[in-house]
């Protein structure tokens, strides 16, 4: 009984997640608490995120649970140095968009800059490697339980959702320009065949 309510903790978070992301709240907030409140948005909204979470995580490793599979050595060592490569390499990807803007300082800071999303890197390959990076990292687990698989689920779904209401933001800001980008490179998954380079860089909102 126990992990579906766990399941569905975990999709009220996103789903809060992803209402506070809406481009209605943030000029809710802008109209109503003014423009300090609204550079300030993006630092609580990221504070909010993660205290928000953690109770669910320390409540899932208080429920029964199962172990459906664990991966014998010296495979399992193979999946944590890819945990590992793939953390890193969302660090970088990170590094690529401005991580003080990601987390919301740059924005209080007096002489802030603008969001930007480069279409080069990594984000030549996939639009929001992030997300890719993010996946790999929870889904490489050298171990697998039913209430860890529940929440594994739940946050992947999330994520591809999330990615799609994320776009329809950019294309309100950005018009035509995020769709011509959105054309060539793939969402998530990267292509087989990556697209060829760029003619020039295009700076955009991450």
């Amino acid at each position: 009984m126990e992990t579906p309510i766990l399941g569905a903790a975990v999709g009220l978070w996103a789903a809060v997640h992803s209402w506070l992301a809406s481009n209605r709240v943030k000029a809710t907030v802008r109209d109503r608490l003014g423009e300090g409140a609204a550079r300030a948005y993006r630092l609580f909204y990221n504070a909010f995120s993660v205290i928000s979470l953690a109770p669910i995580l320390l409540w899932m490793r208080s429920l029964p649970d199962r172990t459906l599979y664990r991966v014998d050595t010296p495979w399992a060592y193979g999946m944590l140095a890819a945990q590992a490569l793939c953390a890193l390499l969302l660090l970088l990807a990170l590094l690529q968009t401005g991580p003080l803007h990601f987390a919301g300082v740059s924005q209080l800071l007096p002489a802030r800059t603008t969001g930007r999303l480069v279409t080069t890197g990594f984000y030549h390959v996939v639009r929001h490697p992030l997300y890719l990076f993010g996946l790999l990292i929870l889904w490489l687990t050298p171990f697998m339980t039913v209430n860890l698989l529940t929440v594994s689920a739940v946050l992947t779904i999330y994520v591809f959702i999330g990615a799609l209401l994320e776009e329809r933001r950019l294309l309100q800001e950005f018009g035509t320009s995020y769709e011509e980008y959105r054309t060539q490179t793939p969402m998530i998954v990267p292509a087989l065949k990556v697209r060829p380079p760029a003619s020039g860089a295009r700076m955009k909102k991450p």
